[in-house]
């Protein structure tokens, strides 16, 4: 991926096959996301850079993503590029999926809908893991409630103009919390141990982004943590992981976008929806993003 250094600013060259319009779009499907903000088109997102909290400011003009820095901190721009480009899956050939799901009667219109549309990742582990256990078996609504919540009281944040930018808390800071302390942010007991749990094995380096990469079987590493199921193993692996095969297949969003698609009256049982997965083989976590995304209209 090729990027030009212009001193006040970055300049990353996009592929043909990006939308930033339609990647803001999915970026501000809530009014509580409290990771980022999104201001007449342009993204704000606080990057922690070494020890330093580093504010992007993040455009997009003529295919490429212009990036500058409000408090003009950081001087480890590659750092910064690596974050973008992982956040965005911007290394990824999206022409190969449009191609692979040409033909299937769901993907087709939503690929055409949605074109550039890149799989917005989680980079940070810890972020995703603890992101995708308090959205266990809660609405959506709810669960940005708990992050906002959670991010507010424990995380980092820096001041710019008026508007408090946040970080999210380090498994350091967490690993140290009783239970007690996230029962009050209405936690439940479990989900408050799952949380601590995985901030201590981060901490131990019994749990890294690197070993999972490294596994020949990281949703299995995953699913042996408490409070890790498949639905969150799988979520993981796609969102922090980038792993195009990664098919959280019980998930209820899914389900219901796969039935609203098909315009029918009930959702797909899960034999059904393999069967259907079958013209998205190798591409289920870009498919499952796409329907995702037919959601939010």
């Amino acid at each position: 991926m090729q990027w030009t250094d212009r001193g006040d600013h970055l300049e990353i060259h996009l592929p043909k096959e990006f939308s930033f319009s339609e990647c803001l779009t999915f970026l501000g499907r809530s009014p509580l996301e409290v990771m980022h903000d999104i201001q007449d088109a342009t993204l704000y997102k606080l990057l922690k850079v070494d020890e330093d909290k580093v504010l992007l400011n993040i455009c997009c003009n003529d295919q490429k993503l212009i990036v500058s820095f409000p408090d003009n901190k950081t001087k480890e721009k590659e750092t910064v590029v690596r974050f973008i480009s992982e956040w965005f899956d911007l290394e990824r050939d999206l022409s190969v999926f449009y191609e692979a799901v040409s033909s299937d009667p769901i993907l087709k219109p939503l690929t055409n809908k949605y074109y550039g549309l890149r799989m917005i990742g989680i980079p940070d582990l810890f972020e995703a893991l603890t992101w995708a256990i308090m959205g266990q078996q809660i609405n959506l609504t709810f669960a940005y409630t708990l992050k906002q919540r959670f991010v507010e009281n424990f995380g980092e944040k820096v001041s710019y103009q008026g508007r408090l930018f946040w970080l999210y808390p380090e498994p350091e800071r967490i690993a140290r919390l009783e239970t007690e302390q996230l029962r009050k942010l209405q936690f439940t007991e479990r989900k408050a141990q799952y949380v601590i749990g995985i901030a201590k094995e981060m901490c131990a380096d019994r749990l890294s982004k690197i070993a999972l990469q490294d596994s020949n079987h990281p949703g299995q590493l995953l699913i042996s943590l408490r409070g890790v199921g498949a639905w969150t193993a799988d979520y993981c692996l796609m969102k922090c992981l980038l792993n195009p095969d990664a098919f959280p297949i019980a998930d209820v969003g899914l389900h219901n976008a796969v039935m609203k698609q098909l315009k029918q009256d009930r959702k797909p049982t899960i034999n059904e929806l393999k069967e259907i997965a079958k013209k998205w083989s190798g591409w289920e976590a870009y498919a499952t993003f796409y329907l995702w995304r037919s959601l939010y209209e």
